[in-house]
């Protein structure tokens, strides 16, 4: 199977994008949170690649084009955040101060977790990143000496586990302030939490974007102050 579909360059394209327009129906269909496509769709296509003894070389022969869309795709997301360009204004000192919160919050749990299962300071560095888009945590990670395949798996893990989470941790704090679930998703889930974040609303979208850019200037900042106090 292997060898035939390695004969096909955008194998990998066309089956990732019709998983995950797949997905994304059985989430608008049945209206569950947990069936994030992000979610159900890498679930889905790990699957076949094991039942069909699929190599991931020949998957990604295909798949690598769809990072072409990321540049543009991200650029549409400051459609939303113009549109809500006054409320951005009129809660500047709020919004600033929750991402800032989340970004230390962050440093504070890896800190943390990494004393109490005595993790390797390089591992922990790795881990600091975690919450920014992969170019960006790319950069934190090679610049403090970590391990960058550690941090994507990282980055890739908590963009999923946001973006599915969300929902419910709203619901159960009964957070319903949309500049706040907004903020929520992006300063902890990043791209992955924005795509949530849309679901949920025009402002929500708005906040996340924001959030994406904001607490990677902040962790570009945070991540080595705490790199040189903790893990040095």
């Amino acid at each position: 199977m292997d060898s035939i579909l390695g004969a096909s360059t955008y194998f990998g394209f066309f089956i990732t994008v019709i998983i995950f327009l797949g997905c994304t129906w059985l989430k608008n269909k049945t209206k569950l949170s947990i069936l994030n496509p992000l979610l159900t769709s890498t679930i889905a296509i790990i699957a076949i690649l094991l039942i069909f003894n699929i190599k991931y070389d020949t998957y990604y022969n295909g798949a690598k084009y769809l990072s072409y869309f990321l540049t543009p795709t991200t650029v549409c997301l400051a459609i939303p955040l113009y549109k809500q360009v006054e409320k951005l204004k009129q809660n500047a000192v709020a919004i600033l101060s929750g991402i800032l919160a989340g970004c230390v919050a962050n440093a504070v749990v890896i800190v943390t977790l990494s004393k109490v299962f005595n993790i390797s300071n390089e591992l922990a560095i790795s881990l600091l990143p975690k919450s920014v888009t992969t170019p960006i945590a790319l950069g934190i990670c090679n610049e403090l000496g970590g391990i960058t395949s550690i941090t994507v798996f990282a980055v890739i893990l908590s963009g999923i586990v946001g973006a599915v989470i969300a929902p419910y941790v709203y619901k159960i704090f009964k957070i319903k302030n949309p500049v706040s679930q907004g903020l929520g998703c992006g300063t902890s889930a990043h791209g992955s939490g924005t795509s949530t974040a849309l679901e949920l609303g025009e402002i929500q979208g708005a906040m996340s974007a924001l959030a994406i850019s904001v607490t990677g200037l902040m962790t570009v900042v945070i991540a080595p102050i705490v790199s040189n106090m903790f893990f040095s």
